[in-house]
């Protein structure tokens, strides 16, 4: 019997076994090894790893965390998860079952990216979800960005101070008057004509092509693509879900604390707002609370 089971082992997972590490307790982390972020080259705006391949940043951390004796890192797949009388148990691909008192699921979420060709081969490279994360790398060029979601125009209205933009509707999300009064006074030019293909030699983007053969040239493009969790175990266990504007995720408390007692989650599975930085904080919060919720029950 494990003091905690740890599901998933990318930036949330391993910032909140960290925590737990360090409080002595028993920890399995168990990673299915196919992080999100394992289509970008370089990880940005995550203090002291900035520029850093995201792979490069998890193998360190592993390395640091199994310096710990008490934790266990599993490259294995949960597929269930299952609540006992006092404790939790985790059954992998084989049917082994791994048990637990307290469980975090740091799942995370997949992508779907809108259905238009180019797209995916360019995913993380020239074809981006944060201006944040990937804005600088692409800065002082003419940027798209695809309506994919009703925040959409927001987004739009940020990009201008990474290059000039315009921004897609897809014949989706029309902005509203004040919104399209924003992107206006912002420079970003308003396109209603749809895009249905991204051209150039991959991944590289030289323009993108629009229904009515129209083709208007940008260096890289911002979307965000919809979301849904990576993993069924949160709903199977009966956690409250909560629809964000991409997506649902699972609901939690300022603690991380899902609606089944015992059961904590962090990171992008737990957050309508995706970034690394984000998503190590709330694997720490994680982390502490599921060991005082040990502690002191």
């Amino acid at each position: 019997m494990h003091d905690v089971i740890v599901i998933g082992g990318s930036f949330a997972g391993q910032s909140a076994a960290l925590q737990l590490a360090r409080a002595r307790k028993d920890v399995l982390l168990i990673d299915a090894g196919s992080p999100r972020n394992r289509f970008a080259d370089e990880s940005h705006g995550f203090l002291g790893q900035d520029g850093k391949a995201p792979h490069a940043i998890l193998s360190e951390a592993s390395r640091q965390l199994l310096r710990y004796p008490t934790v266990n890192i599993l490259k294995d797949h949960a597929q269930h998860a299952r609540r006992l009388d006092d404790a939790f148990a985790v059954s992998l691909k084989d049917g082994t079952e791994h048990r637990a008192r307290r469980l975090i699921l740091a799942t995370g979420v997949t992508d779907t990216l809108p259905d238009i060709p180019g797209m995916k081969e360019r995913w993380g490279s020239t074809v981006l979800h944060c201006p944040y994360c990937h804005g600088y790398e692409v800065r002082d060029h003419a940027l798209g960005i695809i309506a994919n979601h009703p925040l959409a125009a927001h987004q739009a209205a940020l990009i201008p101070d990474w290059g000039p933009a315009t921004y897609f509707t897809q014949g989706l999300h029309e902005p509203e008057p004040e919104q399209a009064d924003l992107l206006r006074r912002r420079g970003v030019v308003i396109e209603r004509n749809p895009v249905v293909a991204l051209l150039g030699d991959a991944p590289a983007l030289r323009a993108v092509q629009l229904a009515d053969g129209r083709t208007i040239a940008v260096a890289a493009v911002f979307t965000m693509p919809r979301t849904r969790p990576s993993s069924p175990i949160a709903e199977a266990l009966g956690c409250v879900m909560e629809d964000g504007p991409t997506g649902p995720y699972v609901k939690v408390d300022a603690r991380g604390l899902t609606s089944i007692p015992g059961v904590y989650a962090a990171g992008d599975a737990a957050h309508p707002m995706h970034n690394a930085t984000l998503a190590a904080a709330a694997g720490v919060m994680a982390g502490i609370a599921a060991h005082q919720s040990l502690a002191l029950s």
